[in-house]
């Protein structure tokens, strides 16, 4: 008797593939072959959690703190993230207006599944993180991409906010630091996007994930320093080198929070127990260090990726002033036997053993001309990986 198809929903099956996890893969399986692989595809740290958030984890464990907290999260912690606001940008946050979430993708959800309905739209920059549509498509809402370019930042502006926002729009969504291209919002640009998505009595949410990690002398703020009304979105998991503990968190508006409240308990109960107490060490004194050090090395490591791009025909059109990543044009590396940027990534994988994410992960506008870098291997990989890739043209 032949196999029943699954019946899929419609949701399911419009949501579109994360192809760096592809690349991911196929890098695994070459590796397992004995290739020799250099990984600058996924935007994982490859730095460890910084020891001190270990060992409060591994006290949290041995001191059987293993049930569930509050949905909202741990008092303590949502405390010290509102002091960790405080103390970074001089801003005051009730800690009662702080969820904790199983990573920023919890946060996410729990954000579009309070304010989008059927049918509305988010704004959102193009090229932009590929997730934040699909959470869009999940509710059942739309993600409506804006074009944006080097001229601009690659972020949104306010003349976009006047021009794209229609009766169906609730809510904008910006990122900065962004990925993939680690542009960063001026506090101009932060204020007149801000002002622009007011006139439209709409709602501006701001993905904050790498504010740690910006490099350069940027004048720019948390969104909460300028509009107190915006969600902001943040997560342990890039700055404190917590990907796998999966947690992060939500600022939102006081009015909210009943209702995220009501939605997190249903959707995924609590953030992990565990990785909450471990996160009370984020903000310590002895992981600031560690943490400040890293930063460093992180700068480091862009301008090595920098130096070595500008010896190739990859054009960076801005400078990445923070985040881990590089967005770089192809253009004149393809050909008929590399017509875009998915067939010259894969070709780099197979070839010359470096790992590269395709443009087609955030996005449609001049995605098939573009990749990105993440520069989170060590210096001397890096620079041998554009050598390998230099030796392929």
């Amino acid at each position: 008797m032949p196999k029943a198809k699954p019946s899929l929903s419609a949701r399911a099956s419009s949501i579109t593939p994360f192809h760096v996890m592809d690349i991911l893969s196929q890098a695994k399986q070459l590796e397992a072959r004995g290739r020799d692989i250099i990984h600058l595809e996924v935007g994982e740290p490859d730095f460890s959690t910084p020891e001190p958030i270990v060992r409060a984890g591994i006290e949290a464990l041995k001191t059987g703190k293993t049930h569930y907290t509050a949905s909202l999260g741990l008092p303590a912690l949502r405390q010290a993230i509102a002091s960790w606001y405080q103390t970074q940008y001089q801003v005051t946050i009730e800690p009662e207006r702080i969820v904790v979430t199983p990573g920023a993708s919890g946060a996410l959800l729990l954000l579009m599944g309070t304010v989008l309905d059927k049918g509305q739209n988010v704004l959102l920059a193009d090229p932009g993180y590929p997730c934040n549509r699909n959470f869009a498509l999940f509710l059942e809402a739309k993600g409506k991409s804006i074009p944006v370019t080097a001229e601009n930042n690659y972020q949104l502006t306010s003349a976009d906010i006047a021009d794209y926002w229609d009766e169906k729009t609730a809510l904008a969504l910006l990122a900065s630091p962004s990925n993939p291209t680690g542009s960063v919002l001026s506090r101009t640009d932060l204020s007149a996007l801000a002002a622009a998505v007011k006139a439209k009595n709409g709602l501006l949410a701001v993905d904050e994930i790498y504010h740690g990690l910006i490099y350069d002398e940027v004048d720019t703020t948390t969104a909460l320093a300028i509009d107190d009304d915006a969600f902001v979105i943040n997560s342990f998991s890039k700055y404190f080198g917590m990907t796998g503990w999966r947690l992060g968190w939500l600022v939102a508006p006081k009015a909210y929070i009943s209702v995220m409240d009501r939605l997190a308990q249903n959707l995924f109960l609590a953030a992990p127990t565990v990785s909450q107490y471990a996160a009370l060490a984020a903000f310590s004194d002895e992981t600031n260090t560690i943490l400040q050090r890293r930063h460093q090395q992180f700068q480091s490591r862009r301008d090595v990726l920098v130096t070595a791009l500008g010896k190739t025909e990859l054009e960076i059109k801005i400078p990445a002033q923070g985040a881990f990543y590089i967005y770089a044009d192809c253009s004149k590396l393809l050909n008929e036997q590399l017509p875009d940027s998915m067939a010259l990534t894969k070709f780099w994988l197979e070839k010359a053993g470096v790992a590269v994410t395709p443009g087609n992960d955030f996005g449609d506008y001049l995605s098939s001309q573009h990749v990105r870098f993440a520069y989170t291997a060590d210096e001397s990989r890096i620079v041998e990986a554009i050598d390998r890739i230099a030796a392929l043209h």
